[in-house]
């Protein structure tokens, strides 16, 4: 027995004494270079490439297996162009692990790995003939994709990998697209299964497709377990910066930890938090994500907290928003949180605004499907230009939302401003939203958010003073699809007070059209439309029938003109067009029918002037009277009819009837609404029951002109005295004449019967 160990022992030492003289022989004579031309042959013939190895290729056998290449490169397919390079690669293997099947990797160092990959017009790639496309089949030989390797029980362990200064480039020669990574370094610590691995990694990314140039680092340890397929990154700190998009001086951090369990395809988060600041046009923001734990399994998912935090600050003003989701949990198909909270708080120059939404939240995310059935708004403005300088509202409804359809439920109900108010609102698509609505509120004061009187007339004067008026921007009604319904209790607006209001409209294509539009308002009403076409040159029609209006207080509210009083019927049918408000109203054409009784034309008393006359008449004088509106003077009528026919700004009239006891009065002119000035010329007549008594005249049945012209704000009344004259003494002649006719007849008569 010892004889057979004692040969035997001899024997493995004879053995191993050859093999480690062959691999001494080996290591001394074998020169890899020698085979440098071979190999680059060999390369050229299978891949149509050309390889260049400029540097020495150095290769160790005890007691490590290595290799070391100086520059490399490999050019594209057919071509002298260079595809891919590298300066220097180390790689090293320890030799005595790997007799029991373990592969320890000493060290990988890679140096300067460059490649371009090209994305040709016809949608070819300069790599095709590396993925190793079979030109016959498609996906290779059998041989080609057997899996003749059996790695089960080899263990894998690398002490450091080192890649420095690596860059590759993306270009697409159909769109232009240009994506650039350089200046990739990555030093592990060692990597073997079970072990944690520190990782430490810093890239530059640059492209045209967005506009981006960022400079990424990131710091880790990476835990994994092959087995298992289990994979953790714990202590992550990721930090990004640079441009991107429209962003400049971007800033991203990224901490916390997060693992991946492959087997049962379960993610978690722990601890993270995501801070992104930077400048957008003339904001700067900053943004906040915490997630304190969550996991994502294959059939569910949970979290305690998940919050966001914004905030956006320029010229203008800033808002900040905060976002929050508590106790979420469920899975593709059906999940809720508890409660869902939105906070939005902007400060601008001269006001502050505060929302916040509540609401349990839930949904359907493999359907995109989410609902907020006890959603709860809340608002609160203050500003020195509000009513009371502070303005609050609450309201209660519900949210649907399915982003499979594109559809949008919103159900409102509560106080909004200082109304009461009941809102169903719904959205159909979201590239190009339908809308349809149905509001109702008791009562609204438009005017309390509008600016005052006093500043809007500054406005204008600033705006007729400029050389050019600011033109009509309606581009926003060409994408409007609006189809719905507004019913508000007490209306005011512009100073205009309405009451039961009723309004249809519908938008689309540029075209808005509001019917019907009726009101009650002044002790009458209102029924009609009001059309609007935003698709070139803005136009607007209008076509309005006013029943029962009291006009004074109406024309005084709404325009400040305190010129007419009575009582009836306004039709109009009107159509405007212009790019300004003045062009408006300078191509405005339609008619206008006015019908009033039992009122007055304020600013002059035609019938006392002309009583005042006679004085003027017996003196034999003959001159005209020019004076202002005066509102302490009105002329009172029982009677009041005109038909005004507008015709580019200029409305013309021709019908004047005006009657009173006292007087009657026709005429005809313009009033040029363009230049808001009139030229009217009117003629009254005073009744014969107005007989003069005494004096030298009578004025009764005389007409006499009238004629009102100038500023609306400013008109001046002129009476003609002359005609008056001229109609006196001619009425005079006229009666002397016949009174000397009937006294000679009644002479002749006298005497045919003596």
């Amino acid at each position: 027995m010892n004889k057979i160990l004692k040969f035997c022992l001899l024997g493995a030492g004879v053995i191993i004494g050859l093999a480690l003289a062959v691999v001494v022989y080996v290591v001394a004579t074998f020169n890899p270079n020698d085979y440098k031309g071979k190999l680059i042959e060999v390369v050229k013939g299978s891949t149509q490439r050309t390889l260049s190895i400029d540097g020495d290729i150095k290769l160790s056998f005890f007691p490590k297996i290595g290799a070391e290449l100086g520059k490399v490169s490999l050019s594209d397919f057919k071509s002298d162009r260079e595809f891919s390079s590298v300066e220097n690669v180390h790689v090293s293997l320890a030799l005595m692990p790997l007799l029991s099947r373990q592969v320890v990797v000493d060290e990988v160092i890679v140096s300067g790995l460059q490649a371009t990959l090209v994305k040709h017009k016809d949608g070819t790639t300069n790599i095709d003939d590396l993925l190793g496309k079979d030109k016959k089949g498609g996906k290779g030989s059998k041989e080609a994709t057997k899996d003749v390797s059996d790695p089960q029980g080899v263990n894998f362990d690398v002490a450091a990998v080192s890649l420095e200064k690596a860059s590759f480039s993306y270009r697409d020669e159909a769109t232009g697209a240009q994506y650039v990574i350089k200046d990739l370094n990555l030093n592990t610590g060692r990597i073997a299964n079970g072990l944690p691995t520190e990782i430490n990694l810093s890239v530059a990314v640059q492209s045209n497709q967005p506009q981006m140039d960022i400079v990424t680092q990131l710091k880790t340890t990476l835990t994994f377990d092959l087995d298992k397929k289990y994979y953790q990154l714990a202590g992550m700190e990721l930090q990004v910066s640079g441009t991107a998009l429209d962003i400049s001086n971007l800033k991203l951090q990224v901490s916390g930890d997060a693992g991946a369990d492959m087997s049962s395809q379960t993610f978690t988060v722990g601890n993270l938090t995501l801070q992104a600041t930077g400048v957008k046009g003339k904001d700067t923001f900053e943004a906040t994500l915490a997630v304190p734990g969550m996991s994502l399994a294959k059939d569910n998912f949970s979290g305690d907290k998940l919050t966001v935090n914004g905030k956006m600050e320029g010229d203008s003003g800033k808002i900040a928003i905060a976002l929050s989701l508590l106790e979420l949990e469920g899975n593709q198909q059906a999940f809720k949180s508890s409660a869902l909270t939105l906070d939005v708080d902007m400060e601008q120059p001269e006001q502050t605004l505060q929302v916040k939404l509540t609401s349990p939240l839930e949904g359907n995310l493999q359907a995109r499907q989410f609902t907020m059935t006890d959603l709860s708004l809340a608002m609160n403005a203050s500003g020195d230009k509000l009513p009371n300088k502070s303005v609050r509202s609450e309201m209660k409804g519900s949210l649907q939302v399915d982003a499979t359809k594109e559809t949008v439920q919103l159900a409102l109900a509560g106080g909004l401003l200082q109304s009461q108010i009941k809102a169903k609102v719904g959205v159909n698509g979201f590239a190009s939203p339908a809308i349809q609505f149905d509001v109702e509120a008791d009562q609204f004061d438009a005017d309390l958010y509008l600016p005052k009187k006093a500043e809007r007339s500054a406005e204008v004067s600033k705006a007729t003073s400029k050389e050019a008026e600011q033109v009509l921007d309606l581009s926003g009604l060409r994408q409007l699809n609006l189809d719905g319904r507004l019913r508000v209790g007490s209306l005011k607006v512009a100073n205009v007070k309405l009451a039961q209001v009723r309004v249809d409209v519908k938008a689309q294509n540029g075209q808005v059209t509001l019917s019907p539009l009726s009101a009650n308002l002044y002790d009458g009403s209102m029924s009609g439309s009001l059309g609007i076409n935003a698709q070139a040159t803005p136009s607007i029609s209008i076509n309005q029938k006013l029943t029962g209006i009291n006009v004074a207080p109406l024309t005084k509210d709404a325009a400040s003109i305190d010129t007419l009083e009575g009582k009836g019927n306004v039709d109009m049918d009107l159509t405007m067009q212009g790019n300004t408000v003045s062009e408006m109203k300078k191509g405005m054409n339609g008619i206008i029918f006015v019908n009033l009784t039992d009122g007055a034309i304020k600013g002059i008393n035609i019938a006392k002037h002309l009583r005042d006359a006679k004085n003027i008449l017996s003196m034999g004088g003959a001159s005209t009277q020019t004076q202002s509106a005066n509102n302490a003077e009105k002329t009172d009528f029982s009677e009041f009819k005109a038909t005004f026919k507008v015709n580019k700004g200029v409305a013309h009239n021709d019908d004047l009837f005006l009657k009173s006891p006292l007087l009657r009065v026709s005429g005809s002119g313009d009033i040029n609404i363009g230049n808001d000035s009139m030229d009217y010329l009117a003629k009254a007549t005073l009744a014969n029951t107005l007989a003069g008594q005494g004096g030298q005249f009578n004025v009764s049945g005389i007409t006499v002109p009238v004629r009102a012209k100038g500023p609306i704000s400013n008109l001046q009344y002129t009476l003609d005295f002359g005609v008056m004259v001229g109609e006196a003494a001619k009425q005079k002649i006229e009666t002397e004449v016949k009174t000397k006719v009937q006294d000679q007849l009644k002479n002749s008569l006298q005497g045919l019967f003596k």
